[in-house]
């Protein structure tokens, strides 16, 4: 077994030999000529020439080698069902769906959006887009129309695949109606919708424009469709992320280098082997969805359970009774659901046989010490943090266990991971802090190892100024994250360094629910900061200046208008980007230049200090906000 900073070292030093190494995971249609091309920095190229493909890798090879193994076991507490598929089952429903696709009209680097609840057509239709060599963008279902529409005009795709509704909580979720109003706001019109109906709300079709999945997958039932070889640098496809600004950023991810770090990740990180079973309780409208519910566990030949429904029901046992029936080894969710499930009565947590599972590993989020010892008490198991973004697509500070055992330390997502070469550096002099326990600011030297986003969709230069370019005088990746390390070489994550906070997982920009809020007739001006909350990580918080103060004099005023103001939130981004609050100020706290101090709102808002404020335009903004956050 190798030694794990020898290991590291490597993956820097000698980056080709390195990654040659990983590349042998994966099956290569035509051999790479060059392992990383790196004449254009930031702009990373790897296994240049070699020709792959990611459903090959996922679903085919596997089929021909063990085609009754389960492949993909789709649970739903929502609607009582439960499917599992063999690779031999996965794979005709993927070559149906690839059929579907092209009987729409899709070719070869054409887009298709994806806008489904966590079904099992949702992971044919992301399968099936890498089988024929069109670029997938999976939109969150949690999104409304305005949200969604903005990601239908970046990717501009031929087809949009979703359903007639989602379930959560035993509530029933329209899709249908807010996909329509979407594609209405949207300058951009698909040449065709594909719709799942899983029967749960009625919906009217568009003619000329609708297509119903069944009928066409009735059609196509004995379809074969070949996989289409792509060049390792080929796009697979894009995910949004929230920004700063509330254009929200299309990260797109390459074929072969995401399917090389997946395999070695599955290996190096999560420990998973083939024939065992891996379960993520993440959403496919999510990086973690992408990465460890679709393609990594079946790039590894394991199956992998596709989850929809809550920790919590039918009872708060319902996960540890799916690792115990499908003999789960490898396990991954987030801090938030650990901290629902701390809720809720212990004895669900010893009421199953664990003994297959390895490990649970948490993102999403910062883990805080109480709860990853709480939950690694109550299983009996190793709990492992692990720290990444949507832009690099797999970890960037683990503990590689499948390289060498080592610690964990609760409170820290662990080092750097191989391939990454992590530096903290000051904000001020940009120079790499050496010194334990001094904060910094979390960048990686380029190039980004294999995996990592390309670029931003259509748009290098964006990708070069908001990445490469944030760090005063030098060109490295920035994660606008805080953070500090120890002695041992333990990362500790501190928070951001902009304006995008973390709710339960889900990243959102504070400037898309500020736009949101400010459209409201009524706003003058707003301000919104991420809090810290037990439950959450964080909340959003919005302070608006009203241009008819006196609509608000009252209690019960003041009540009626937040609820309006949250209602606008929902109908143009989602539930999900709902403030826990909109509370209403005569001004917001600005330096004497016009610039807004969210973090000092934030430091009131957590009863921390707001730090040094002799730059503070009118000190009584601030003191207003402090007198309705401070508990009575």
């Amino acid at each position: 077994m190798a030694h794990y900073p020898d290991f590291h070292r490597r993956s820097i030093d000698d980056r080709d030999g390195f990654w040659r190494e990983q590349a042998a995971l994966i099956d290569w249609e035509t051999p790479f000529s060059q392992v990383c091309a790196y004449s254009r920095p930031p702009f990373a190229h790897w296994f240049v020439g070699g020709r792959t493909n990611l459903c090959h890798n996922a679903v085919d090879r596997h089929a021909a080698q063990r085609p009754d193994a389960p492949a993909l076991i789709w649970v739903s507490t929502e609607v009582d069902q439960e499917v599992v598929y063999s690779f031999r089952q996965l794979q005709r429903e993927v070559e149906r769906m690839a059929a579907i696709l092209q009987d729409l009209g899709v070719k070869q680097g054409d887009r298709v959006l994806v806008y489904m609840p966590m079904t099992a057509e949702a992971a044919f239709t992301m399968l099936a887009c890498a089988r024929i060599g069109a670029v997938h963008s999976v939109v969150f279902g949690g999104f409304a129309s305005h949200s969604l529409a903005t990601r239908i005009d970046d990717a501009e795709p031929t087809v949009i695949v979703s359903s007639d509704a989602g379930s959560r909580g035993g509530k029933v979720v329209p899709y249908k109606p807010l996909l329509d109003e979407a594609i209405t706001l949207a300058k951009h019109k698909p040449a065709a919708v594909l719709m799942v109906d899983r029967g749960l709300a009625p919906f009217s079709r568009v003619a000329g424009r609708d297509a119903d999945y069944a009928e066409l997958r009735a059609r196509h039932i004995d379809a074969q469709v070949p996989c289409v070889w792509l060049e390792s640098s080929e796009p697979s496809y894009t995910l949004y992320t929230s920004g700063t600004t509330g254009k929200p950023k299309g990260v797109q991810r390459d074929t072969g280098g995401y399917c090389v770090a997946l395999a070695a990740s599955m290996k190096h990180i999560y420990m998973g082997q083939p024939g065992e079973t891996y379960f993520s309780t993440s959403d496919i409208g999510w990086v973690v969805g992408h990465s460890y519910i679709i393609y990594g566990p079946l790039i590894a030949g394991m199956a992998t359970i596709m989850y929809e429904g809550l920790p919590t029901r039918p009872d708060a046992g319902v996960w540890w009774s799916l690792v115990e029936k499908y003999k789960v080894s490898v396990m991954f969710s987030a801090p938030t659901a650990a901290r629902v499930l701390k809720k809720q009565d212990p004895a669900f947590l010893t009421r199953y046989n664990l003994s297959s599972l390895k490990a649970l590993f948490l993102a999403g989020e910062p883990l805080d010490e109480p709860t990853a010892t709480w939950i690694s008490q109550a299983i009996g198991k190793p709990i492992i943090d692990n720290y990444w973004q949507t832009e690099t697509g797999w970890p960037i500070l683990a503990i590689c266990n499948g390289v060498e055992p080592a610690p964990t330390k609760f409170g820290s997502p662990g080092k750097a991971v191989y391939g990454f070469d992590v530096r903290l550096i000051d904000e001020t002099t940009a120079e790499e802090i050496t010194e334990p326990g001094k904060k910094g600011v979390i960048a990686v030297e380029g190039p980004l190892p294999p995996g990592c986003l390309q670029t931003i969709w259509r748009d290098d230069e964006r990708y070069v100024k908001t990445y490469w370019q944030s760090i005063h005088k030098r060109t490295m990746y920035s994660t606008f994250d805080w953070g500090v390390k120890d002695a041992d070489g333990y990362f500790y994550i501190l928070g951001r360094t902009d304006d995008v906070i973390n709710v339960a997982g889900h990243r959102l920009g504070t400037r898309e629910i500020e736009e949101s809020i400010s459209s409201h007739p009524n706003v003058a001006e707003v301000a919104v900061v991420g809090v810290a909350d037990n439950l959450k990580g964080q909340v959003a918080m919005a302070f608006a200046v009203l241009k008819d103060p006196a609509s608000a004099a009252s209690p019960a005023d003041a009540l009626a208008l937040e609820g309006e103001i949250m209602k606008l939130v929902d109908s143009q981004l989602g539930a999900v980007a709902r403030p826990a609050r909109v509370r209403f100020v005569s001004g917001l706290p600005k330096t004497r230049s016009g610039k807004l101090l969210r973090r000092a709102i934030q430091a009131v808002c957590e009863l921390r200090d707001p730090g040094d404020l002799t730059t503070i335009e009118d000190p009584s903004a601030l003191q207003q906000i402090r007198e309705l956050v401070t508990p009575a």
